[in-house]
């Protein structure tokens, strides 16, 4: 076949379809620019505000070990007994010093998102990464919580509660944008389920905090 043959049916090719950006008004209202940066910028202030308001707790108690803190119910429901465990400082700190900067990061892209930024794939692919390390170490935290110390902290169950929506929309948007490669069907999939799943992931934590602590919603017969 001649070169200048060859060349035209190259032209008239389609481009892979990794190399075709997503069309804004076929994503998911949720991740489309200003929708997903508000829900960003809520989830982002609720859990630095709670990680803030245990860290002040913190502090007060590393000042006076017997200090009673604002979320101590009774023996099972109580941010003090947490804080003295060694669960609440797996790096050699105390967790909630995470969560005011990882939070602090996520306000700071809402921000810059309402503001009209563009951010690199390297920079989702790197915000992918951090909210999932995030929501793993929760659901380490939470089967601790649950399973272990048998005691629960309500400003840390605010933190739960944030970081479920942040990791489900936060990959939901990375992959119906292309920035994490799927299968068609994956991506469908996500697109059209994503408040379902983050519904679903809200019910098993209640489930499980219930069955758990059955004792305290079901009085003994005994």
């Amino acid at each position: 076949m001649p070169s200048t043959a060859r060349e035209n049916l190259a032209n008239q090719a389609p481009s892979h379809v990794e190399d075709t950006p997503v069309p804004a008004d076929s994503l998911p209202a949720t991740v489309r620019d200003k929708p997903f940066a508000w829900l960003l910028l809520i989830t982002g202030v609720i859990g630095w505000l709670a990680s803030g308001a245990l860290v002040l707790e913190k502090l007060e108690v590393l000042k006076d070990p017997n200090h009673v803190t604002v979320c101590d119910v009774n023996p099972f429901v109580s941010c003090g007994a947490v804080m003295q465990t060694p669960q609440s400082s797996v790096f050699g700190f105390p967790n909630m010093f995470i969560g005011i900067v990882a939070f602090a990061v996520i306000i700071t892209t809402a921000m810059g998102l309402l503001a009209g930024a563009k951010y690199s794939r390297g920079y989702w692919l790197g915000l992918q990464a951090g909210v999932t390390l995030g929501f793993g170490f929760v659901v380490w935290l939470w089967s601790q919580a649950l399973y272990v110390i048998h005691v629960l902290c309500p400003f840390c169950m605010v933190v739960w509660a944030a970081m479920i929506p942040l990791f489900v929309w936060v990959t939901i948007r990375n992959v119906t944008s292309g920035v994490i490669k799927a299968p068609p069907a994956v991506v469908k999939l996500l697109s059209g389920y994503g408040w379902i799943i983050v519904a679903l992931l809200y019910v098993a934590v209640i489930a499980t905090i219930f069955i758990s602590f059955i004792h305290l919603f079901v009085p003994s017969s005994a």
